[in-house]
Formats: structure tokens, sequence, C-alpha cells
């Protein structure tokens, strides 16, 4: 009986062990892996020593299709919100070659979260650790997050790439070029908030001066993303003309519509209504002047100003410092009254910056301040990030 719960109590150890070593593996992913992780990957030698990856193709098993509306990008986005709220680490809602991407130019590693919903692990772990507050800030301030089901999509293709012996599983990676990243770290099983922070705070020390963009990789970014952003406001630009030229012609033909409707109720109510005699002194007039504010309602109805109704949009802005705030605003509002919004609450450390949108990412700057929530998608309700500009 001693000796079981000796070696009982060794396996626990040897778990929470494999926790805090660094486990360093360089993983040669070939394109398709990295287009969408659609290839899975060879078992790999055992982890005390260097291992190559052999890649083969595999017929990855059936899987049924995703929810209605659904795509399959957002499906572990949907599924971890719907079962453990909005509150969470911000996960790229995007493929996994595009969190590379968005790695190597923002300059920081990747963490990678693969969610198995059946674990036992799994609830205790999202609701205690992975949606703890101290772990939210660490991972939105340090990491690009991004996360997938294990059992279907580019989870599966992550599970053969990383081959994870427990849940929950973290890993920390960093993109070395087009075609391979570097395994950095890999957390299996529970883990406390303070204990997780720590491992990731010691591979960044460790991994520090490994991986930086070069001067010519950050000015080559920034133009691209410059590029990027003025192709997408010429086609914002191009959109919003379209949307307000046909705006323009469903008003003109319903006023239109309106008036025919008008002037032919009015004549068949010449027509089939007789002339009553006045009963008492005074009828005709009133019947006179209730019959000219008939006549004038269809214009005074179209002409008249429409009025605001309550604040029926929720923004959700989340600040680099970790710190949230949510704003109702009203879906005819521009782009221009949160940032009126933000510049009005003060918050220290906040220079020049855009908004920014998870998924699909957007970024909506300066050129962007009249558009209307409505036209930018944030209606009823949005979460918005802060991007600091240099």
């Amino acid at each position: 009986m001693a000796s079981s719960s000796a070696r009982e109590g060794g396996a626990g150890e040897s778990l929470r062990n494999s926790c805090s070593d660094f486990a360093r593996s360089l993983a040669r992913l070939p394109g398709s892996i990295v287009e969408g992780l659609s290839r899975s990957i060879a078992r790999r030698a055992p982890r005390s020593r260097p291992r190559s990856i052999q890649v083969h193709q595999q017929q990855p098993p059936q899987q049924g299709p995703p929810p209605p509306f659904v795509p399959e990008e957002l499906f572990f986005f949907s599924t971890f919100e719907q079962q453990y709220g909005n509150y969470h680490p911000f996960f790229y809602g995007c493929r996994f070659s595009e969190v590379l991407g968005i790695a190597q130019r923002e300059g920081k590693y990747v963490f990678v979260y693969l969610h198995h919903p059946d674990h036992p692990y799994t609830e205790p772990f999202c609701r205690s650790t992975l949606c703890s507050d101290v772990v939210v800030e660490f991972l939105d301030a340090n990491f690009v997050s991004w996360g997938a089901v294990s059992n279907r999509g580019e989870g599966m293709g992550m599970v053969a790439s990383l081959q994870p012996g427990s849940f929950p599983f973290c890993a920390v990676v960093g993109p070395v070029s087009n075609e391979s990243i570097t395994v950095l770290q890999q957390v299996e099983g529970p883990v406390t908030p303070s204990e997780l922070v720590e491992i990731l705070q010691r591979t960044i020390d460790e991994q520090r001066a490994a991986f930086r963009p070069s001067r010519a990789a950050d000015e080559e970014a920034a133009a691209f993303r410059a590029s990027r952003a003025e192709e997408e406001e010429r086609r914002r630009s191009a959109l919003r003309l379209r949307q307000e030229q046909d705006a323009a012609y469903l008003e003109s033909l319903r006023k239109d519509q309106e008036k025919e409707r008008s002037t032919k109720s009015l004549h068949q109510e010449g027509i089939t209504k007789p002339k009553a005699s006045p009963k008492y002194p005074g009828q005709a007039a009133r019947e006179t002047t209730t019959k000219t504010s008939q006549i004038r309602a269809p214009g005074h109805q179209g002409t008249a100003p429409s009025h605001r109704t309550e604040a029926n949009t929720k923004i959700m802005i989340r600040f680099p410092n970790g710190e949230r705030r949510q704003q109702s605003f009203h879906h005819t509002d521009t782009i221009r009254e949160i940032y009126k919004y933000i510049n009005s609450l003060a918050i220290p450390g906040i220079g020049n910056y855009q908004l920014v949108r998870s998924y699909p990412r957007k970024t909506y700057g300066h050129q962007q301040l009249l558009v209307t929530l409505q036209d930018a998608g944030f209606h009823p309700s949005v979460t918005l990030y802060i991007e600091q500009l240099q």
C-alpha cells in the first residue's frame, strides 16, 4: 500500500515538473501544415533528445459540419464563450498560419491552447486558471493567443504535431520561418494561475534574446500594414458610397410610392363619400380642417425628423493595461464617438492609438471616424482593443 502511494506521488511530481520544464524543439512544418494544419505529423522521437519530424499524408477522420453561420476558424471561440463567458484571453479567430504572421509582425510568441471538451480537468482549468484576471492580463500583454478544439479542424493537426501527453494542454511557440516553428514550452495537466504565469514568464526571460524581428522586418511589416490599411479604406469608401446611393434611391422611391398611394386614396374618398350636411354649427369647418390635415399628413411624415431611441449598441473596450470599460452607443453614432469616449477617460499611458477588432482582424483609425457603428458591424455588440501606435 505504501509502495503504491509512493508511485502515485512520484507520478504526480513528474506531472508537475513537466509543467515547468522547458521543452524546446524545432518542429518543421510544411506549407500545408502552416496553411491549415490539414496534414498530420508522424509520431516524434522521445522528448529527451532532439528529434526530426517526418511529414506524411494522412486522411483526417470525418467530422460533422460546424454549427450554422459559425466558420471553422471561430468554432473554438464560439464554443468557449458559450460555456465560459466572454471574459477570457484574446484568442485570435483565424487560421494558425495567420497567427504566425501576426506574431512575427508584433515580435511576440504564440500561446497555443488545445481544448479537450470532454476531459475532466478542462472545465476547472478554463474557469479557474485560463479565465482568471492575472492570466488574461498577462497573456493579452505578452502573447498572441490562439486556441482550437483538439478533435476537429486545425486542432487535430496541432495534436498530431505537439502530441500532448495530458490535458489541459498549452504550448508556447515561436515562428522561425514560413515553414517551421520553435516549441519553447509545453504545459500539460492542471496548473494554478500563478504557476502558469510563472512558467510563461520564465519562458519569456529565457528566450527574450532568441526572437527579435530585425529593423528591416519591422519596416517591411509596417509598410505592409499601411498598404493593407489603405486598400481596406478604399474598399470601405467604395462600399459606403454604393450604400449611400442605394439608400437615397430607395428613400426617393418610397416617397414617390407613398405620394402616389395618398393621391389615389384622396381621389377615391372624393368619389365614394357623399357630402353630409352639417348637423350642428362648426361641423363643416372642423371636417374641412381634418381633411386638410389628412392631405398634409403623408408629406409631414416624410419630412419629420426621426427621434433617437435609447442607446442600443454595447461596446466593450480593452486597454493595454488590462482595464476593461463597457459603454452603450446608438447604432447611428460614428466611430468618432468611441474615440471621444476613450479620450474622456484620460487613462495614463495611452498616446497615439487605433481601435482593433479581433475577427476578422480590422483596424479602425482616424480614416474611419465618420463610419457609423452599424455600418462597421458593431451593432448590437462588439469587443474592441486599443493598439498603441509608434
